[in-house]
């Protein structure tokens, strides 16, 4: 196994570094970097920038309207756009339900759907989770009635994130009773246009909007929405949560965000205590520890061979070095993380009375990391998936 990145690879980092400093806008950097509050003009906005070059669906195939890049490529990307401070790219359209169009859906549905997820026009959501159907998914409960050319839909999803802003959304929908509950379950794409659709935003602790209840009632769908084959969505989106739990472990981010905690640290006075500092190599191993799983499977795949099956495992480690630096941010800061003044978060500044710009999200972020280990299966699942792996 080769981990160092080969001088073409290291040409393509340094285009992709001279790209992004270019592009990306220095607002949407800077409240990034900070954490601070970015709207929906910010994430679609940057978007649309990596649309417009062809690199919004940087994982994509040439045949599908993307650059084709190999794995090494989308990690050098994707780490550079994290170490500038880029937004993360929203994962619902095309990191999630595009795959899952490339691969089973039609023809038809390709050409209609996925140019507007490569240029970020259109903003999908994801219809999954609904009260009581969480980590047990195959339990869900939203029914789909075919009635001639439609599907009539009824039910309630819940946790659907930045659902306010949704244009579209892909669900699991229940089409049939029979058998196992795995064998029921359909993929369907709704506009969030049709009548019927109603979305009630969720407040969370911190006082802001993030995850929606969206509600069916006897919303109509055109049959030919339908992803794939009818009972066969279980397979459709196991493809689909492979894509997201990659995706959550996100490595480049806790990079980021591991300068992040050493410039908090060193602001508040506490880098120079040797206990704290231990906290933070030991973070930082860890970090390091996550970044090498992620080469291994990069180093199988250019090679060739049968790629790592660690998704599980990239996810659960992942999800904890996030809740991790949350927790040693607001260690630095002390009774200074606490406040939740959002309009001087807003305005860039709290006052000398409660805290430098820095302390002003650290709760926000740390309340909102303790779901890391439980959205896109939880970790105790994803522990019993992979033990199943290594033990049979």
């Amino acid at each position: 196994m080769d981990l160092a990145f080969t001088p073409e690879e290291q040409a393509f980092r340094e285009e992709i570094r001279a790209w992004v400093a270019d592009n990306l806008p220095a607002d949407i950097s800077h409240k990034v970097l900070h954490a601070l509050h970015l709207s929906r003009d910010d994430m679609q906005r940057w978007a649309k920038i990596l649309g417009k070059k062809g690199w919004l669906g940087h994982g994509w195939p040439k045949e599908f309207g993307g650059p084709g890049w190999n794995s090494v490529q989308k990690h050098l990307f994707e780490e550079e756009c994290a170490l500038a401070g880029a937004p993360r790219v929203v994962p619902f359209g095309p990191v999630m339900v595009a795959p899952v169009i490339m691969a089973f859906g039609s023809p038809e549905q390709q050409a209609r759907f996925l140019p507007g997820i490569a240029s970020g026009e259109v903003w999908w959501s994801q219809g999954y989770s609904e009260p009581g159907s969480g980590s047990d998914l195959a339990s869900l409960k939203t029914r789909a009635e075919r009635r001639g050319n439609s599907y009539v839909v009824n039910g309630q999803k819940t946790w659907t994130t930045l659902g306010q802003y949704g244009e579209w959304i892909f669900c699991l929908v229940r089409t049939s009773t029979e058998g196992k509950p795995q064998t029921g379950i359909s993929f369907l794409l709704i506009d969030m246009k049709s009548p019927g659709v109603t979305v009630r935003p969720i407040r969370l602790l911190d006082g802001s909007v993030e995850v929606n209840e969206v509600f069916f009632d006897n919303v109509e769908v055109p049959a030919e929405n339908l992803i794939g084959e009818e009972n066969k969505g279980w397979t459709y989106a196991k493809h689909l949560l492979s894509h997201e739990r990659t995706n959550i472990a996100d490595v480049n981010r806790a990079k980021r965000e591991l300068e992040r905690l050493k410039r908090i640290a060193k602001a508040e006075g506490v880098y120079d205590d040797t206990r704290f500092r231990d906290e933070i190599a030991r973070l930082e191993v860890d970090v390091v520890a996550l970044e090498m799983m992620v080469l291994r499977v990069l180093a199988a795949e250019k090679s060739g061979k049968q790629s790592l099956d660690v998704a599980g495992l990239l996810k659960i480690r992942g999800s904890e070095i996030q809740q991790r630096y949350s927790e040693l941010m607001m260690l630095a800061a002390g009774p200074y993380a606490l406040p939740l003044i959002h309009e001087a978060m807003e305005a860039g500044w709290q006052g000398d009375a409660v805290g430098a710009l820095h302390c002003a999200p650290l709760a926000t972020t740390y309340l909102n990391m303790r779901k890391t280990t439980i959205y896109g299966g939880s970790n105790e699942v994803q522990r019993n998936i992979v033990s199943q792996v290594v033990l049979g």
